[in-house]
Protein backbone atom coordinates (compact mmCIF):
# COMPACT_ATOMS: atom_id res chain seq x y z
CA UNK A 1 0.00 0.00 0.00
CA UNK A 2 1.37 3.34 -0.82
CA UNK A 3 2.82 5.53 1.83
CA UNK A 4 0.70 7.92 0.84
CA UNK A 5 -2.59 6.39 1.88
CA UNK A 6 -5.11 8.31 4.14
CA UNK A 7 -5.33 6.67 7.16
CA UNK A 8 -9.15 5.30 9.08
CA UNK A 9 -10.04 4.11 12.41
CA UNK A 10 -12.81 2.68 12.85
CA UNK A 11 -15.11 1.74 15.99
CA UNK A 12 -18.33 -1.20 15.46
CA UNK A 13 -20.83 -1.42 17.94
CA UNK A 14 -23.94 -3.32 18.35
CA UNK A 15 -25.62 -6.80 16.33
CA UNK A 16 -24.03 -8.43 13.79
CA UNK A 17 -26.02 -7.02 11.57
CA UNK A 18 -24.26 -3.77 12.21
CA UNK A 19 -20.94 -5.94 12.19
CA UNK A 20 -21.79 -6.82 8.73
CA UNK A 21 -22.32 -2.98 7.78
CA UNK A 22 -19.26 -2.31 9.15
CA UNK A 23 -17.38 -5.24 6.97
CA UNK A 24 -18.87 -3.68 3.64
CA UNK A 25 -17.98 0.10 4.73
CA UNK A 26 -14.13 -1.44 5.84
CA UNK A 27 -14.38 -3.40 2.64
CA UNK A 28 -14.69 -0.54 0.26
CA UNK A 29 -12.25 1.78 2.25
CA UNK A 30 -9.40 -1.06 1.57
CA UNK A 31 -10.14 -1.40 -1.99
CA UNK A 32 -9.69 2.43 -2.28
CA UNK A 33 -6.17 2.17 -0.97
CA UNK A 34 -7.51 3.39 2.39
CA UNK A 35 -5.53 2.29 5.39
CA UNK A 36 -7.23 1.17 8.81
CA UNK A 37 -5.45 2.12 11.80
CA UNK A 38 -5.75 0.23 15.19
CA UNK A 39 -5.08 3.67 17.06
CA UNK A 40 -6.74 6.67 17.19
CA UNK A 41 -3.23 8.86 17.12
CA UNK A 42 -2.76 7.11 14.14
CA UNK A 43 -5.58 7.85 11.93
CA UNK A 44 -6.75 10.74 9.95
CA UNK A 45 -10.40 10.61 10.90
CA UNK A 46 -12.40 7.85 12.72
CA UNK A 47 -15.88 6.07 11.78
CA UNK A 48 -18.00 4.74 14.56
CA UNK A 49 -20.69 2.64 13.81
CA UNK A 50 -23.64 2.75 16.39
CA UNK A 51 -26.30 1.14 17.95
CA UNK A 52 -29.42 3.04 19.34
CA UNK A 53 -31.38 0.00 20.22
CA UNK A 54 -31.96 0.24 23.80
CA UNK A 55 -30.68 2.76 26.24
CA UNK A 56 -27.34 1.24 27.40
CA UNK A 57 -26.32 0.88 23.56
CA UNK A 58 -26.94 4.39 22.95
CA UNK A 59 -24.73 5.46 26.14
CA UNK A 60 -22.23 2.94 25.08
CA UNK A 61 -22.04 4.64 21.59
CA UNK A 62 -22.00 7.94 22.94
CA UNK A 63 -19.20 7.21 24.96
CA UNK A 64 -17.38 5.74 21.91
CA UNK A 65 -18.26 9.07 19.98
CA UNK A 66 -16.80 11.11 22.94
CA UNK A 67 -13.83 8.82 22.88
CA UNK A 68 -12.65 8.89 19.48
CA UNK A 69 -13.11 13.03 19.10
CA UNK A 70 -11.13 13.36 22.08
CA UNK A 71 -8.07 11.37 20.99
CA UNK A 72 -8.27 12.08 17.41
CA UNK A 73 -10.91 15.00 16.98
CA UNK A 74 -12.36 14.07 13.60
CA UNK A 75 -15.35 11.69 13.79
CA UNK A 76 -17.87 10.54 11.29
CA UNK A 77 -20.88 8.66 12.88
CA UNK A 78 -23.27 5.96 11.06
CA UNK A 79 -25.71 3.33 12.20
CA UNK A 80 -28.69 3.23 13.68
CA UNK A 81 -28.15 5.75 16.56
CA UNK A 82 -27.61 8.18 13.73
CA UNK A 83 -31.18 7.47 12.30
CA UNK A 84 -32.65 8.31 15.65
CA UNK A 85 -34.50 11.81 15.35
CA UNK A 86 -31.73 12.48 12.47
CA UNK A 87 -28.90 11.97 15.17
CA UNK A 88 -30.38 14.64 17.68
CA UNK A 89 -29.08 13.01 20.57
CA UNK A 90 -25.69 12.68 19.02
CA UNK A 91 -25.53 16.39 18.09
CA UNK A 92 -26.81 17.29 21.49
CA UNK A 93 -23.94 15.24 23.00
CA UNK A 94 -21.12 15.69 20.41
CA UNK A 95 -22.09 18.90 18.01
CA UNK A 96 -18.40 18.52 16.60
CA UNK A 97 -18.98 15.27 14.82
CA UNK A 98 -17.79 15.84 11.06
CA UNK A 99 -21.08 14.17 9.71
CA UNK A 100 -23.86 11.89 10.96
CA UNK A 101 -25.48 8.85 8.71
CA UNK A 102 -28.30 6.56 9.82
CA UNK A 103 -27.26 2.77 9.16
CA UNK A 104 -26.26 0.82 5.53
CA UNK A 105 -25.65 3.87 4.21
CA UNK A 106 -22.35 3.00 2.65
CA UNK A 107 -22.19 5.29 -0.30
CA UNK A 108 -22.59 8.44 2.24
CA UNK A 109 -20.05 7.58 3.97
CA UNK A 110 -17.73 6.88 1.69
CA UNK A 111 -18.38 10.35 0.36
CA UNK A 112 -18.08 11.89 3.17
CA UNK A 113 -14.34 10.14 3.77
CA UNK A 114 -13.61 11.57 0.61
CA UNK A 115 -14.43 14.50 1.56
CA UNK A 116 -12.48 14.74 4.71
CA UNK A 117 -9.76 12.48 4.15
CA UNK A 118 -9.46 12.60 0.57
CA UNK A 119 -6.37 10.07 -0.81
CA UNK A 120 -3.00 12.21 -1.33
CA UNK A 121 -1.42 11.55 -4.29
CA UNK A 122 2.28 10.81 -4.93
CA UNK A 123 3.61 10.76 -8.32
CA UNK A 124 6.32 8.14 -7.20
CA UNK A 125 4.81 5.76 -5.10
CA UNK A 126 1.07 5.37 -6.40
CA UNK A 127 2.73 4.28 -10.03
CA UNK A 128 3.99 1.48 -7.77
CA UNK A 129 1.14 -0.94 -7.95
CA UNK A 130 0.43 -2.38 -3.78
CA UNK A 131 -1.72 -5.28 -2.91
CA UNK A 132 -4.97 -3.03 -0.97
CA UNK A 133 -6.85 -6.73 0.04
CA UNK A 134 -5.26 -9.96 1.02
CA UNK A 135 -6.21 -12.84 -1.16
CA UNK A 136 -8.89 -13.95 1.30
CA UNK A 137 -10.36 -10.57 1.40
CA UNK A 138 -10.07 -10.30 -2.00
CA UNK A 139 -12.73 -13.22 -2.38
CA UNK A 140 -15.30 -12.21 0.06
CA UNK A 141 -14.09 -9.12 1.23
CA UNK A 142 -13.02 -7.80 4.97
CA UNK A 143 -14.29 -9.86 7.78
CA UNK A 144 -14.07 -8.58 11.75
CA UNK A 145 -14.80 -12.66 12.33
CA UNK A 146 -12.55 -15.40 12.63
CA UNK A 147 -11.95 -16.11 8.92
CA UNK A 148 -13.64 -19.48 10.02
CA UNK A 149 -17.24 -18.29 10.20
CA UNK A 150 -18.77 -15.41 8.99
CA UNK A 151 -22.41 -13.58 9.05
CA UNK A 152 -24.68 -12.93 5.98
CA UNK A 153 -27.10 -10.73 5.94
CA UNK A 154 -29.97 -11.38 3.79
CA UNK A 155 -31.82 -8.67 4.07
CA UNK A 156 -32.97 -5.04 5.46
CA UNK A 157 -35.10 -3.48 7.90
CA UNK A 158 -38.41 -4.98 9.42
CA UNK A 159 -42.49 -4.91 8.58
CA UNK A 160 -43.48 -5.67 12.59
CA UNK A 161 -44.37 -3.05 14.66
CA UNK A 162 -43.47 -4.19 18.18
CA UNK A 163 -44.33 -1.31 20.73
CA UNK A 164 -40.63 -2.12 22.54
CA UNK A 165 -38.77 -1.29 19.39
CA UNK A 166 -37.79 1.13 17.27
CA UNK A 167 -35.56 -0.83 14.71
CA UNK A 168 -38.25 0.13 11.88
CA UNK A 169 -38.02 3.60 12.28
CA UNK A 170 -33.97 2.87 12.16
CA UNK A 171 -33.56 0.29 9.68
CA UNK A 172 -36.98 1.01 7.41
CA UNK A 173 -39.29 -1.77 6.25
CA UNK A 174 -38.28 -5.34 4.99
CA UNK A 175 -36.18 -5.21 1.72
CA UNK A 176 -34.52 -8.54 1.24
CA UNK A 177 -31.44 -9.24 -0.97
CA UNK A 178 -32.00 -11.05 -4.50
CA UNK A 179 -31.62 -14.75 -3.49
CA UNK A 180 -28.81 -15.31 -6.17
CA UNK A 181 -26.84 -12.26 -4.78
CA UNK A 182 -26.92 -14.47 -1.41
CA UNK A 183 -26.19 -17.56 -2.38
CA UNK A 184 -23.60 -16.52 -4.59
CA UNK A 185 -21.78 -14.47 -1.56
CA UNK A 186 -22.53 -17.45 0.88
CA UNK A 187 -20.70 -20.11 -1.84
CA UNK A 188 -18.23 -17.21 -2.41
CA UNK A 189 -17.33 -17.32 1.39
CA UNK A 190 -17.58 -21.13 1.47
CA UNK A 191 -14.81 -21.02 -1.04
CA UNK A 192 -12.45 -19.16 0.62
CA UNK A 193 -12.17 -21.41 3.50
CA UNK A 194 -15.25 -20.35 5.75
CA UNK A 195 -16.41 -23.27 7.60
CA UNK A 196 -19.37 -21.53 9.09
CA UNK A 197 -22.30 -19.25 8.07
CA UNK A 198 -24.50 -17.41 10.43
CA UNK A 199 -27.42 -16.30 8.62
CA UNK A 200 -28.97 -12.55 9.59
CA UNK A 201 -31.14 -10.38 9.91
CA UNK A 202 -34.11 -8.30 11.06
CA UNK A 203 -36.50 -10.83 10.83
CA UNK A 204 -35.14 -13.66 8.56
CA UNK A 205 -38.02 -15.89 8.31
CA UNK A 206 -39.73 -12.94 6.11
CA UNK A 207 -36.93 -12.93 3.65
CA UNK A 208 -38.34 -12.79 0.36
CA UNK A 209 -42.13 -11.41 1.37
CA UNK A 210 -41.32 -8.01 0.28
CA UNK A 211 -40.17 -9.20 -3.40
CA UNK A 212 -43.32 -11.93 -3.66
CA UNK A 213 -40.99 -14.30 -3.22
CA UNK A 214 -39.04 -13.14 -6.76
CA UNK A 215 -37.67 -15.31 -8.92
CA UNK A 216 -33.90 -15.37 -9.66
CA UNK A 217 -31.58 -17.33 -10.56
CA UNK A 218 -28.11 -19.57 -9.29
CA UNK A 219 -25.90 -21.86 -10.54
CA UNK A 220 -28.07 -21.09 -13.73
CA UNK A 221 -31.21 -22.61 -12.17
CA UNK A 222 -33.83 -20.56 -11.00
CA UNK A 223 -34.57 -19.85 -6.90
CA UNK A 224 -37.75 -18.26 -5.48
CA UNK A 225 -36.46 -15.47 -2.79
CA UNK A 226 -38.11 -17.66 0.23
CA UNK A 227 -37.06 -18.56 3.41
CA UNK A 228 -37.18 -21.92 2.55
CA UNK A 229 -35.53 -22.58 -0.91
CA UNK A 230 -32.91 -20.14 1.34
CA UNK A 231 -32.30 -23.08 3.54
CA UNK A 232 -32.31 -25.47 0.83
CA UNK A 233 -29.65 -23.84 -1.62
CA UNK A 234 -27.56 -23.12 1.66
CA UNK A 235 -27.55 -26.63 2.89
CA UNK A 236 -26.19 -27.81 -0.40
CA UNK A 237 -22.66 -26.10 0.75
CA UNK A 238 -19.91 -28.03 2.43
CA UNK A 239 -20.33 -25.13 5.63
CA UNK A 240 -22.45 -25.52 9.07
CA UNK A 241 -25.07 -23.50 8.18
CA UNK A 242 -27.23 -21.37 11.36
CA UNK A 243 -30.43 -19.57 11.25
CA UNK A 244 -30.46 -16.21 13.51
CA UNK A 245 -33.53 -14.05 14.25
CA UNK A 246 -36.15 -15.92 13.10
CA UNK A 247 -39.82 -14.74 13.64
CA UNK A 248 -41.78 -18.14 14.75
CA UNK A 249 -44.35 -18.16 11.11
CA UNK A 250 -46.28 -21.36 10.58
CA UNK A 251 -43.76 -21.43 7.60
CA UNK A 252 -40.48 -22.14 9.78
CA UNK A 253 -41.95 -25.30 10.33
CA UNK A 254 -40.86 -26.27 6.61
CA UNK A 255 -36.89 -25.87 7.26
CA UNK A 256 -37.35 -28.79 10.59
CA UNK A 257 -36.83 -31.08 8.13
CA UNK A 258 -33.29 -29.73 6.58
CA UNK A 259 -32.22 -29.94 9.96
CA UNK A 260 -33.55 -33.51 10.45
CA UNK A 261 -31.67 -34.56 7.61
CA UNK A 262 -28.08 -32.61 8.82
CA UNK A 263 -28.21 -30.25 5.63
CA UNK A 264 -28.66 -27.20 8.24
CA UNK A 265 -27.38 -26.91 11.64
CA UNK A 266 -30.39 -27.99 14.30
CA UNK A 267 -30.85 -24.55 15.73
CA UNK A 268 -33.39 -22.06 15.87
CA UNK A 269 -32.93 -18.32 17.45
CA UNK A 270 -36.46 -17.90 17.77
CA UNK A 271 -37.19 -14.69 20.31
CA UNK A 272 -39.94 -15.66 21.91
CA UNK A 273 -39.73 -12.41 24.26
CA UNK A 274 -42.77 -13.51 26.34
CA UNK A 275 -45.06 -16.18 27.51
CA UNK A 276 -48.04 -14.28 28.75
CA UNK A 277 -50.82 -13.28 25.82
CA UNK A 278 -52.04 -10.34 27.95
CA UNK A 279 -48.68 -8.90 27.40
CA UNK A 280 -47.54 -10.42 24.16
CA UNK A 281 -50.50 -8.60 22.85
CA UNK A 282 -49.28 -5.25 24.52
CA UNK A 283 -46.06 -6.26 22.79
CA UNK A 284 -47.67 -6.72 19.23
CA UNK A 285 -46.28 -9.98 19.16
CA UNK A 286 -48.41 -13.25 18.42
CA UNK A 287 -49.95 -14.22 21.25
CA UNK A 288 -50.36 -17.78 22.12
CA UNK A 289 -47.64 -19.57 24.17
CA UNK A 290 -50.52 -22.82 23.95
CA UNK A 291 -49.66 -23.05 20.10
CA UNK A 292 -45.56 -22.01 20.49
CA UNK A 293 -45.67 -25.48 23.21
CA UNK A 294 -47.11 -27.18 20.75
CA UNK A 295 -45.12 -26.25 17.85
CA UNK A 296 -42.02 -26.67 19.72
CA UNK A 297 -42.97 -29.91 20.78
CA UNK A 298 -43.59 -30.57 16.78
CA UNK A 299 -40.01 -29.62 16.08
CA UNK A 300 -38.30 -31.82 18.33
CA UNK A 301 -40.47 -34.85 17.02
CA UNK A 302 -39.28 -33.66 13.82
CA UNK A 303 -35.68 -33.23 14.89
CA UNK A 304 -34.59 -34.93 18.49
CA UNK A 305 -31.52 -33.19 18.53
CA UNK A 306 -32.65 -29.55 17.58
CA UNK A 307 -31.03 -26.62 19.83
CA UNK A 308 -33.57 -23.94 20.42
CA UNK A 309 -32.53 -20.63 21.80
CA UNK A 310 -34.57 -17.69 22.69
CA UNK A 311 -34.55 -13.91 24.14
CA UNK A 312 -37.18 -12.30 26.30
CA UNK A 313 -38.08 -9.50 28.17
CA UNK A 314 -39.24 -9.21 32.13
CA UNK A 315 -40.53 -6.36 33.43
CA UNK A 316 -42.36 -4.89 30.61
CA UNK A 317 -45.32 -2.35 31.43
CA UNK A 318 -48.11 -4.02 33.05
CA UNK A 319 -46.68 -6.88 33.78
CA UNK A 320 -48.10 -8.41 37.02
CA UNK A 321 -47.20 -11.65 38.58
CA UNK A 322 -49.22 -13.84 36.76
CA UNK A 323 -47.83 -12.87 34.18
CA UNK A 324 -44.00 -13.32 35.55
CA UNK A 325 -45.65 -16.31 36.66
CA UNK A 326 -46.86 -18.07 33.23
CA UNK A 327 -43.27 -16.66 31.64
CA UNK A 328 -41.42 -18.98 34.55
CA UNK A 329 -44.15 -22.08 33.78
CA UNK A 330 -42.91 -21.20 30.26
CA UNK A 331 -39.89 -22.04 30.54
CA UNK A 332 -40.76 -24.98 32.80
CA UNK A 333 -42.68 -26.23 29.88
CA UNK A 334 -40.39 -25.24 26.80
CA UNK A 335 -37.26 -26.81 28.11
CA UNK A 336 -35.27 -24.30 26.15
CA UNK A 337 -31.87 -24.99 25.39
CA UNK A 338 -30.26 -21.36 25.14
CA UNK A 339 -31.76 -18.31 26.41
CA UNK A 340 -31.01 -14.58 26.54
CA UNK A 341 -32.85 -11.83 29.02
CA UNK A 342 -32.98 -8.50 29.88
CA UNK A 343 -34.93 -6.11 31.79
CA UNK A 344 -37.43 -3.69 30.01
CA UNK A 345 -35.54 -0.55 29.43
CA UNK A 346 -37.57 2.31 27.85
CA UNK A 347 -36.76 3.30 24.44
CA UNK A 348 -37.05 6.46 23.01
CA UNK A 349 -39.70 6.82 20.21
CA UNK A 350 -41.16 3.02 21.45
CA UNK A 351 -45.33 2.82 22.17
CA UNK A 352 -44.62 1.22 24.78
CA UNK A 353 -43.41 3.65 27.06
CA UNK A 354 -46.62 5.28 26.60
CA UNK A 355 -48.13 1.61 28.30
CA UNK A 356 -49.52 1.90 31.86
CA UNK A 357 -48.33 0.28 35.08
CA UNK A 358 -45.06 0.54 34.53
CA UNK A 359 -42.96 -2.07 36.77
CA UNK A 360 -40.43 -0.49 39.38
CA UNK A 361 -36.64 -1.14 38.44
CA UNK A 362 -36.34 -3.10 42.18
CA UNK A 363 -38.95 -5.39 40.61
CA UNK A 364 -37.31 -5.60 36.88
CA UNK A 365 -34.18 -6.82 38.53
CA UNK A 366 -35.55 -9.11 41.23
CA UNK A 367 -37.87 -10.52 38.16
CA UNK A 368 -34.78 -10.63 36.12
CA UNK A 369 -32.63 -12.35 38.40
CA UNK A 370 -35.34 -15.25 39.20
CA UNK A 371 -35.80 -15.46 35.81
CA UNK A 372 -32.05 -16.44 34.62
CA UNK A 373 -31.67 -18.77 37.79
CA UNK A 374 -34.44 -20.87 36.49
CA UNK A 375 -33.06 -21.17 33.09
CA UNK A 376 -30.01 -22.13 34.56
CA UNK A 377 -30.93 -24.93 36.30
CA UNK A 378 -32.95 -26.22 33.05
CA UNK A 379 -29.49 -25.12 31.33
CA UNK A 380 -27.17 -27.18 33.82
CA UNK A 381 -29.57 -30.22 33.11
CA UNK A 382 -29.61 -29.86 29.51
CA UNK A 383 -26.00 -29.74 29.30
CA UNK A 384 -25.17 -32.48 31.50
CA UNK A 385 -27.01 -35.07 29.87
CA UNK A 386 -24.70 -34.51 27.02
CA UNK A 387 -22.04 -36.21 29.18
CA UNK A 388 -20.72 -39.38 27.38
CA UNK A 389 -22.25 -38.20 24.08
CA UNK A 390 -19.71 -37.63 21.18
CA UNK A 391 -20.07 -34.69 18.75
CA UNK A 392 -18.26 -32.34 16.17
CA UNK A 393 -17.05 -29.22 17.96
CA UNK A 394 -15.83 -26.46 15.43
CA UNK A 395 -12.28 -25.10 17.00
CA UNK A 396 -12.37 -21.25 17.58
CA UNK A 397 -9.33 -20.66 19.49
CA UNK A 398 -5.93 -22.49 20.50
CA UNK A 399 -3.47 -21.37 23.31
CA UNK A 400 -1.15 -23.05 25.03
CA UNK A 401 -3.36 -24.41 27.88
CA UNK A 402 -5.76 -25.91 25.48
CA UNK A 403 -8.72 -25.61 22.12
CA UNK A 404 -11.80 -24.53 22.83
CA UNK A 405 -14.66 -24.54 19.80
CA UNK A 406 -18.40 -25.12 19.59
CA UNK A 407 -20.77 -27.62 18.72
CA UNK A 408 -23.81 -27.57 16.34
CA UNK A 409 -25.81 -25.73 19.35
CA UNK A 410 -23.60 -22.92 20.24
CA UNK A 411 -23.55 -19.76 17.69
CA UNK A 412 -20.69 -17.82 18.62
CA UNK A 413 -20.63 -14.85 21.54
CA UNK A 414 -23.84 -15.66 22.59
CA UNK A 415 -23.90 -18.97 23.35
CA UNK A 416 -21.72 -21.48 25.41
CA UNK A 417 -18.32 -23.26 24.49
CA UNK A 418 -16.63 -26.42 24.60
CA UNK A 419 -13.49 -26.33 25.91
CA UNK A 420 -10.46 -28.94 25.09
CA UNK A 421 -7.47 -28.89 27.89
CA UNK A 422 -4.45 -29.13 27.17
CA UNK A 423 -5.16 -30.46 23.52
CA UNK A 424 -2.98 -27.70 20.92
CA UNK A 425 -2.31 -29.82 17.88
CA UNK A 426 -5.35 -28.56 16.31
CA UNK A 427 -6.61 -25.13 14.50
CA UNK A 428 -9.09 -22.83 14.24
CA UNK A 429 -11.57 -24.04 11.88
CA UNK A 430 -10.56 -27.73 12.41
CA UNK A 431 -13.16 -30.24 12.73
CA UNK A 432 -13.01 -32.52 15.84
CA UNK A 433 -14.98 -35.20 16.60
CA UNK A 434 -15.41 -35.18 20.97
CA UNK A 435 -16.24 -36.95 23.74
CA UNK A 436 -18.06 -34.48 26.58
CA UNK A 437 -16.74 -35.54 29.98
CA UNK A 438 -18.02 -32.39 32.04
CA UNK A 439 -20.79 -29.96 32.01
CA UNK A 440 -21.95 -26.93 33.73
CA UNK A 441 -24.67 -24.65 33.38
CA UNK A 442 -22.96 -23.15 30.15
CA UNK A 443 -20.19 -25.06 28.70
CA UNK A 444 -19.08 -28.23 28.42
CA UNK A 445 -15.56 -30.02 28.33
CA UNK A 446 -14.37 -32.74 26.30
CA UNK A 447 -11.53 -35.03 24.95
CA UNK A 448 -11.49 -36.02 21.14
CA UNK A 449 -12.57 -39.75 20.25
CA UNK A 450 -9.38 -42.02 19.72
Amino acid sequence: MSSSAPRVGFVSLGCPKALVDSERILTQLRAEGYAVSSAYQDADLVIVNTCGFIDSATAESLDAIGEALVENGKVIVTGCLGARDDGALIKQAHPNVLAITGPQAYGEVMNLVHQHAPPRHDPFTDLIPAPRLSQFEQKVGVKLTPRHYAYVKISEGCNHRCSFCIIPSMRGDLVSRPIGEVLTEAQNLVNAGVRELLIVSQDTSAYGLDTKYKLDFFGGKPVKTRFKELAEELGQMDAWIRLHYVYPYPHVDDVIPLMAEGLILPYLDIPFQHASPRILKAMKRPASSENVLARIQNWRSMCPDITLRSTFIVGFPGEADDDFNQLLDFLDEAQLDRVGAFAYSPVDGAPANLLANPVPESLKEERLARFMAKQAEISAAKLAAKIGQTMAILIDEVDESGAMGRGAGDAPEIDGVVFLPDITDVHPGDFVEVEITHADEHDLWAVPRE
